[in-house]
């Protein structure tokens, strides 16, 4: 059998994520292994400034969108590996409900239900809301103003009459029951939702409105870069380079809009 040659980063990054993990990959693929590892593990991750946490969060919140459900239970040990909470990897999934729909995270919350579990964690996990039914409503629109700005207004007013319902819940569901959860802020529950739309794919006009919504609130184009490069070993190329271009798309335009 072929020796596998991994890098010192390679095999350093996947013990702070998996340690003591036996790869049974390494036995049936060694030369995949040797290629992917030292790439993934090692020459993207040198390209990151994000932190092993968030760089974690993301690669969780892409698995879901992507469907991917054996990488995705491997990936929430290694968040809890690093340092994630089962307050943030359960927000996560609750976070990509609207955007990737119930009857695709359906397994994810039971799978990851019995992760926590075999850690030992009890559930129910602490609640989170912060809404109740008389103010999930304005607070879910304050949220789209203070990510989008005015365009919210305009685009509920725009609406024809017998959309009016898909804005309301909009605001109410999406971003009243959701984004103002605690257990993530604004700004990481925003990028998640960028990370979604991305690994999914053929979500190009929403890619743009979060693109513009991240850079509203402080996600930057490095950042955004950042995380695309981090998601390319799990999304592919094709999806990761349609990413890129709607950012090269909207970030001058952002940017002298807010005057930057």
């Amino acid at each position: 059998m072929k020796e596998i040659s991994l890098t010192d980063n390679a095999v350093r990054n996947h013990e702070e994520l998996f340690p003591n993990h036996e790869s049974k990959l390494q036995m049936t693929d060694p030369e995949f292994i040797e290629l992917f590892d030292n790439w993934a593990f090692d020459e993207v991750i040198r390209q990151s400034k994000l932190d092993v946490r968030t760089r974690v969060l993301m690669i969780l919140g892409s698995t879901i969108a992507a469907q991917a459900l054996g990488e995705f239970k491997v990936m929430v040990g290694a968040a809890l590996n690093v340092g994630l909470t089962p307050v943030e990897i359960k927000e996560t999934l609750y976070q990509s409900v609207p955007y990737v729909g119930m009857a695709k995270v359906f397994d994810f919350l039971h799978a990851t239900n019995e992760v926590l579990k075999n850690r030992g964690i009890s559930l129910p996990l602490p609640g989170q809301t912060t809404t109740t039914p008389e103010t999930r409503f304005n607070n879910g629109v304050a949220v789209q103003k203070a990510i989008f700005g005015d365009v919210i207004e305009r685009m509920r007013q725009q609406s024809p009459t017998d959309e009016w319902h898909i804005q309301d819940f909009l605001s109410a569901n999406c971003f009243g029951d959701y984004y103002t959860r605690n257990g993530l802020d604004a700004r990481t529950r925003e990028l998640l939702t960028f990370v979604f739309l991305i690994s999914i794919g053929g979500c190009e006009p929403q890619v743009k409105a979060h693109v513009t919504g991240n850079l509203r609130i402080g996600n930057d184009r490095e950042r955004l870069i950042d995380v695309v490069t981090q998601l390319l070993p799990y999304i592919g190329y094709p999806r990761s380079l349609n990413a890129l271009r709607i950012i090269d798309e909207v970030v001058p335009f952002v940017n002298t809009a807010l005057g930057q």
